[in-house]
């Protein structure tokens, strides 16, 4: 389907369904989100509905190579080229899998990808970013156009490239009371702050899961604290919880953006080095829950108002003490995207399908006090679905009229 039936379908009664593909700061599996968009006449845009969504994992070999180089291996062009083939063929199958069990047709795919490597903010040379995920490969498997690079295209109007969650908030939550704050708890925690008026900004606070999960791993041998049961066990220790925040990153103003290459496995066995011996687990992950809170809590000053509660989405919402914690720093109600009708574990794929959408319709979406990009870009590039030729000839000679 080209472009311009598209974006045809996105102004007609069943609308446009645009697949959300990514594979977040965790790199723990695919979401992916089947998104009906509609857009009326006069511009405005209908409530997004999902109609599916699933988190698959990735094959053992896959997960294993990508979080083997996510977690500080050597990664030549071999490697880099052969995870960017595999990635975008384990996209394509995701969203096969998932639309075939919802026997829906897909009309689009937005797929974030994976991302490898963020200047996170310390780049002398300037902002860069890596998201793998071949979108050529996913339009082979798949038979649909693919918009992709939504970052490259941010960076290149020079912001950040991230966080980009509120350029697809602006439709997920389209038709909800201003001001709005949404709490992303991923490997990073970041805030979209979507107020009176228009205004709009986002930006990471800190890590979330990174902390949390890679606690886990070396403290439980586990792969996260299931529910945060191990920490409901523990007492937080203020000198463990300082110790948390102790990064540069934390506290910085927007537009920031962070990520693995800032907090992964060099900053994580830092931390643990300085552990006290024989520290009880649930105590610094108890600790820790509190540290995430902390640095969330102090974002809020960045906000031109402050919110009255805080929706949160992304993993974090499962994890009972981070919930808690969150309440009890930020002085105010905490709940989830639920009470909005988004669901928590579907939000960023929504983000994404939505910046697809936002692609076809032609819509500039940067704004300086986002990411700090220029005001006024389409972010995605396109890629069509594959069409096989009509006619057989040598190059240069032009098909029969």
């Amino acid at each position: 389907m080209d472009l311009a039936t598209l974006h045809q379908r996105l102004f007609s009664e069943e609308g446009l369904v645009c697949a959300g593909i990514l594979s977040g700061t965790s790199a723990d599996g695919v979401d992916v989100g089947l998104v009906r968009f509609i857009r009326e006449a006069n511009g405005d845009w209908q409530r997004p509905q999902l109609l599916a969504f699933e988190t698959l994992g990735f094959e053992h070999d896959l997960g294993q190579r990508l979080n083997g180089v996510l977690g500080g291996g050597a990664c030549g062009l071999r490697e880099t080229a052969l995870l960017h083939r595999d990635l975008g063929l384990a996209f394509g199958a995701a969203l096969t899998s998932v639309r075939e069990q919802a026997n829906l047709s897909v009309d689009l795919i937005a797929s974030h990808g994976q991302t490898l490597w963020h200047h996170d903010g310390v780049e002398p040379s300037g902002p860069a970013s890596l998201q793998l995920g071949d979108p050529a490969r996913i339009a082979a498997v798949t038979g649909c156009s693919v918009v992709a690079d939504f970052r490259a295209g941010d960076l290149a109007a020079g912001g950040e490239g991230a966080p980009l969650s509120a350029y697809g908030d602006e439709l997920v939550f389209g038709r909800a009371a201003r001001p709005l704050c949404v709490l992303n708890l991923g490997g990073i925690a970041n805030l979209t702050w979507l107020g009176h008026g228009g205004e709009v900004s986002a930006f990471d606070t800190g890590p979330a899961g990174a902390l949390l999960d890679g606690l886990a791993l070396r403290l439980l041998n586990q792969p996260f604290d299931l529910g945060g049961k191990c920490a409901q066990k523990g007492t937080p220790d203020e000198v463990l919880v300082a110790l948390f925040l102790d990064h540069p990153f934390i506290g910085s103003p927007p537009p920031c953006s962070t990520g693995r290459d800032s907090f992964g496995a060099e900053w994580l066995a830092g931390l643990a080095g300085a552990l006290p011996e024989r520290c009880n687990p649930s105590d610094v992950l108890a600790s820790a829950a509190v540290a995430v809170a902390r640095h969330v809590a102090g974002g809020l000053v960045h906000l031109s108002e402050k919110p009255r509660t805080i929706l949160v989405a992304g993993g974090g919402v499962h994890h009972g003490p981070l919930m808690e914690a969150l309440a009890a720093e930020c002085e105010m109600p905490v709940t989830t995207t639920d009470e909005l009708g988004v669901p928590p574990d579907a939000r960023e794929a929504m983000v994404f399908a939505a910046l697809g959408a936002r692609f076809v319709a032609g819509e500039a979406v940067t704004r300086p006090g986002v990411t700090g990009a220029k005001e006024g870009m389409v972010l995605g590039n396109w890629t069509p679905a594959p069409v096989l030729a009509s006619f057989s000839g040598q190059i240069g000679v032009s098909p029969p009229r």
